[in-house]
């Protein structure tokens, strides 16, 4: 095919495909599928190998958030029977790090419900920061705690923060339709904070909320423009007692497409499968690996994610490798652009033994999934990412599932943060 010879050359260059080209992407058929996933699996190879970043997510504070945005299971009005918690102390979070360390985590992704820390929530989270990177040498840390104020980035960064993740989830056009407690702009000035302030910038989107294409394109678009190191791509769990509970519009084949369409834009960011992989990508799981370079492990803000020893299995299967802490997760060429990592001393990466993969990498924090909402940016839905478009456009013919929903693969977290039961990691 002609336009994927085409969005391989461009991939390999770092040269942005055209509006035009990444629509193509998403309305290719199921026939070219697979040549669709070998395309863009060649420009994940070049720029990240065989390697797959792990991170965890730790939900600091679970539920009551004040935001109303439509996909999140911590939302104001909320009737999903979610976990509900406050303030995790610190050594209760790095009790809970450890674990997914422990699996192979890489990155350990602190999130928490509402519109944005106060300066105590700062001082709590720094707090944390401090405890889990004691003794865990190279581990990155991603904070997601929602809408920045001045100087709370600087201050998560000189506690040992190496990312901060915080998602555009949907297209600009769109976003009124999903929140209106905050606004877009809100969005885009916390992810310019964070990079202001030396931290990695973690940003991504939710797919599945009855977006068209042309919004997918435009958010992933925006996204390239803001260059955050990390992409988390999400896909809408529906939870029953939310707004977009009904929402079942994505089927194995679509989330390819769209993991194919954000690498071919996005080639040389670490692009991460977040929250709702199991319950859309299903058994198609391992064909999204040679699409994304990092994945979330074991379970998410408030559902539950597949095993982590599966998620270990199905990585060597499909014949990848985890990524360790002496690696650098992005190319050298980003490593030394600036934000997290680009200087002396700065823990993410740019240096040997590095925690942050290199300039970030990451989100969650960016999170699951999950991360997002404003919900302390982890969302609710899946993990540190986890939202998506909600806009009332068209969706392409052919995005609903085959088999029709699956809210039976819907799980609500009950283990881990939060619970005397042991995490799954």
């Amino acid at each position: 095919m002609d336009l994927l010879n085409t969005l391989v050359d461009k991939g390999l260059r770092r040269e942005t495909p055209t509006r035009a080209e990444a629509l193509a992407v998403l309305g290719t058929s199921d026939d070219d599928l697979l040549d669709v996933v070998a395309a863009a699996g060649k420009v994940r190879r070049h720029w990240f190998g065989r390697r797959v970043k792990l991170n965890y997510l730790v939900n600091l504070k679970s539920g009551l958030c004040p935001e109303d945005c439509s996909y999140c299971s911590q939302r104001l009005g909320s009737k999903a029977g979610i976990l509900k918690y406050t303030w995790l102390k610190p050594d209760q979070a790095s009790q809970a790090a450890a674990a997914g360390l422990a699996g192979g985590a890489k990155r350990v992704c602190l999130v928490a419900s509402g519109r944005g820390p106060t300066d105590r929530d700062v001082d709590r989270v720094s707090d944390t920061i401090r405890a889990i990177k004691e003794g865990n040498e190279g581990v990155e840390v991603c904070a997601c705690l929602g809408l920045l104020s001045e100087g709370q980035a600087e201050r998560l960064r000189e506690a040992g923060a190496d990312a901060y993740n915080h998602n555009l989830n949907t297209s600009e056009a769109t976003y009124g339709d999903i929140t209106t407690t905050h606004t877009y702009a809100d969005r885009v000035d916390t992810v310019h904070k964070a990079h202001a302030a030396g931290l990695s910038a973690c940003s991504g989107l939710i797919a599945g909320m009855g977006e068209s294409d042309a919004d997918l394109v435009d958010v992933v678009f925006a996204l390239r423009e803001l260059d955050p190191d990390s992409v988390p791509v999400n896909f809408l769990i529906p939870f029953e007692g939310t707004p977009l509970a009904k929402e079942w519009n994505l089927s194995p084949q679509r989330c390819l497409r769209i993991l194919a369409m954000v690498r071919f834009v996005c080639p040389d960011v670490e692009v991460r499968i977040a929250g709702g992989r199991e319950v859309h990508l299903r058994t198609l799981q391992p064909l999204a690996l040679h699409l994304a370079n990092s994945v979330f492990l074991g379970d998410y803000l408030t559902s539950e994610g597949q095993a982590g020893r599966a998620d270990l299995e199905m990585i060597a299967d499909a014949g990848f490798e985890v990524e360790g802490t002496d690696r650098v997760t992005l190319p050298e060429h980003r490593v030394g652009a600036g934000g997290c990592g680009s200087h002396q001393g700065g823990g993410c990466g740019s240096h040997e033994d590095g925690g942050c993969g290199s300039h970030e990498d990451g989100g969650p924090c960016g999170s699951a999934a999950s991360g997002a909402g404003v919900c302390g940016g982890a969302e609710a839905s899946s993990g540190a990412g986890a939202e998506g478009a909600s806009g009332p456009g068209a969706v392409t013919e052919g995005a609903g599932p085959a088999d029709g929903p699956r809210p039976d693969l819907v799980a609500v977290r009950r283990r881990g943060a939060g619970t005397d039961l042991a995490p799954n990691a």
